[in-house]
């Protein structure tokens, strides 16, 4: 038989207030993140104990490796729950009880294989009972429209309208992933996405990844989550890890300059670990 994955106890910076967990592996990592997920919503529904206050789970997806091999995960353990729920009852998530958004999307097609709700649909949603009407998308580009004309504009204030009408007192979980100069969602250092943006939800011109052209939750937005996990793999975010377990400048490092309202978890494999 082999080992179990190496796991660590978790560590809590008093300066920063960010909570370390570290598991082996992103497989490690994504198991882990998923169990703790389908156990925090199940508690959740059981208490009625939302971030609103009507027993709706207010949930924010990533994109990533480490996020799409989560809600891949979370699938699976779904399907076990259905699967042993007579004979052996375990923690379930009522997925009609859950509204889900997405942390940024890309300004292309629908069904693009690059836009984080088709990786989402194929990693999870559509494994899982979950009303339609329950998942939030961000508007696609139509065929003929300029991506980066005002077309872009309207659709970040048209998914803007979403939050700010579903998810008045923000969300009960945010799951983000974060890129080698430490960028959440398409929120990059030194930008005016990052620095100067309003609301809940802005429109991004010259991402400095392609596609140029996004929308993206605010960092205020992403603030007004209850939990905020990080999901952070591979030796080349290390340092980037380090910032934010640290407390380092947001402007700098942005996901430095996440907060969740009662916890921030960054979650990391051995290689991006800040303490390894």
């Amino acid at each position: 038989m082999k080992n179990p994955p190496r796991t660590t106890e978790p560590t809590i910076n008093p300066d920063s207030g960010v909570e370390l967990r570290v598991r082996a592996s992103q497989a490690a990592l994504a198991s882990s993140v998923a169990r703790e997920f389908v156990s925090t919503v199940a508690a959740l529904q059981r208490s009625g104990d939302t971030v609103t206050d009507d027993g709706m789970v207010r949930v924010v997806l990533t994109g990533g490796g480490a996020g799409i091999a989560t809600l891949a995960e979370i699938a699976a353990l779904d399907h076990a729950s259905r699967q042993t729920a007579e004979d052996f009852p375990i923690a379930s998530i009522d997925w009609s009880r859950v509204y889900l958004f997405f942390g940024d999307e890309r300004f292309v097609p629908a069904g693009d294989p690059e836009r984080n709700d088709k990786q989402a649909h194929d990693a999870l949603l559509r494994h899982i009972d979950i009303p339609n009407l329950n998942v939030y998308r961000y508007p696609a580009v139509q065929e003929g429209q300029d991506p980066s004309g005002s077309a872009l504009d309207e659709g970040a204030e048209f998914y803007e309208k979403f939050i700010d009408s579903v998810a008045p007192d923000g969300f009960d979980i945010h799951l983000l992933g974060m890129g080698p100069e430490g960028h959440i969602n398409s929120l990059f250092p030194h930008t005016k996405e990052l620095l100067e943006a309003q609301g809940s939800v802005v429109a991004v011109r010259d991402c400095p990844k392609p596609p140029p052209e996004r929308m993206s939750l605010t960092l205020d937005a992403v603030n007004s989550s209850r939990h905020v996990w990080l999901l952070v793999c591979g030796e080349a975010k290390k340092e980037a890890a380090e910032q934010v377990f640290t407390g380092g400048d947001a402007a700098e490092w942005p996901a430095a300059g996440v907060h969740g309202v009662e916890s921030t978890v960054l979650w990391v494999d051995e290689s991006a670990n800040p303490q390894g």
